[in-house]
């Protein structure tokens, strides 16, 4: 009897009994995330919007405190605060940590916007007020609501993410023309000839004043005058 290949099905040892969500179901679920959101969105603009003047600081949570990019946050953090703009991050390790540390060490106004997860990230200490999210959307809307500037250090996804979310939001006139300060020419110039070379000048997906949205720069002194001359936002 010649042999045939049969495709073996494999049958669970044990009966998962999972009922369909109804209709009804469905319903709850949208209802309680929607106030879940509600209750985010509002508690964050209410909370930034008690700190009429701020600046935004992103960049990578892996940065040890003797990174050079650590330093540099915590010294132009310093820096803003004692020109009395409250500092504002994430919340967590790296430069956000940089950044509240610089806040604290003058005495300035340190916040952070803290993500829920699973493994839960712990809130650096450094940071004096604080409101914590479920949702990075939320989060995220309340920590690029009205900055007067934000300021990138080096990072990886989620710093990128951040970056060209408020990239677009400007580009698109949906917020107004808020500096975006990106320190770290080493790690941010590809970028920009990517953006130049690629998107502009061989596929023409942007503009050319749309690389001019941005400010590379490792000056302290520039990023201070910058964020000094920044108009205040009133949105």
């Amino acid at each position: 009897m010649p042999h045939t290949n049969r495709k073996r099905i494999n049958v669970p040892s044990v009966h998962l009994h999972i009922d369909p969500l109804s209709h009804q179901d469905m319903v709850d679920v949208v209802h309680k995330k929607v106030s879940i959101i509600d209750k985010e969105l509002l508690e964050g603009m209410e909370f930034i919007a008690s700190y009429p003047k701020s600046v935004t600081f992103f960049g990578s949570a892996r940065f040890k405190e003797d990174n050079p990019y650590y330093i540099k946050a915590q010294r132009i953090a310093s820096l803003l605060a004692q020109r009395g703009f409250a500092i504002v991050s994430g919340g967590g390790p790296g430069i956000m940590e940089a950044a509240n540390r610089g806040a604290s060490d003058v005495e300035g106004n340190s916040i952070g916007f803290n993500i829920v997860l699973p493994k839960e990230q712990v809130i650096n200490p450094y940071v004096q007020n604080h409101v914590d999210f479920q949702y990075f959307f939320t989060r995220k809307v309340a920590l690029t609501f009205s900055a007067e500037a934000f300021i990138y250090f080096p990072g990886g996804f989620g710093t990128m993410d951040e970056f060209f979310e408020i990239l677009t939001l400007v580009q698109t006139h949906k917020i107004p023309q808020v500096p975006m300060i990106l320190v770290g020419a080493d790690f941010w110039l590809p970028l920009k000839h990517f953006l130049e070379n690629l998107m502009y000048k061989t596929h023409q997906t942007i503009n050319k004043e749309d690389v001019d949205l941005f400010t590379i720069t490792d000056d302290e002194e520039e990023i201070l005058r910058i964020v000094k001359n920044a108009p205040m936002r009133k949105e």
